[in-house]
């Protein structure tokens, strides 16, 4: 059996009980533990559903959820930048590193105090980009979420085990 895939209508939303409207229901499902991650991964699922609430089978509605699906890659990249907590590497440039170690604490505690995040400047709300000024000088730092090897994408920035998050703070006239 292959990887199951997830249908372009379950992307951004839920399954729930067709009689109870329930988020909480579960399938019966294989899963392989995967030591490299550290986490069970689903092999195949199978047809029957079951709603907790109801405690009974039920048929699966797929619906809308109510928290933005990017949340959770916003909330891992807020605690990262905020506080630098998290699998993670942050990127100093040379030009920023030029400015010396006051101009350096400057600019830390700016990239980690912003938030005037925007629909302008980050259109899918995950946090990962921020222009400022520190001492008269352009900013930019960039959040970008990779393998745990960084040898490529992360294929689940939402999942922390997954992800090795790069914060990159540079000069605007370094872009």
């Amino acid at each position: 059996m292959g990887t199951p895939t997830i249908s372009a209508e379950a992307l951004g939303s839920v399954p729930r009980c067709q009689t109870c409207g329930s988020e909480r229901v579960v399938k019966d499902a294989w899963a392989c533990f995967n030591p490299a991650s550290g986490l069970w991964e689903i092999e195949a699922v199978f047809d029957t559903a079951r709603c907790h609430p109801c405690d009974s089978p039920t048929t699966l509605v797929w619906a809308r959820a109510e928290e933005p699906p990017n949340q959770r890659v916003r909330e891992l990249n807020d605690v990262f930048r905020t506080k630098g907590q998290g699998n993670g590497t942050i990127l100093i440039t040379q030009a920023v590193r030029a400015n010396g170690e006051a101009f350096i604490q400057e600019v830390a505690t700016a990239v980690r105090n912003f938030d005037a995040f925007s629909e302008d400047n980050d259109p899918w709300g995950e946090h990962d980009f921020g222009a400022l000024e520190v001492c008269g000088q352009k900013v930019f730092f960039k959040i970008d979420c990779y393998d745990p090897t960084c040898s490529q994408g992360s294929e689940n920035p939402a999942n922390a085990a997954l992800t090795h998050r790069v914060l990159t703070i540079m000069l605007a006239s370094e872009y």
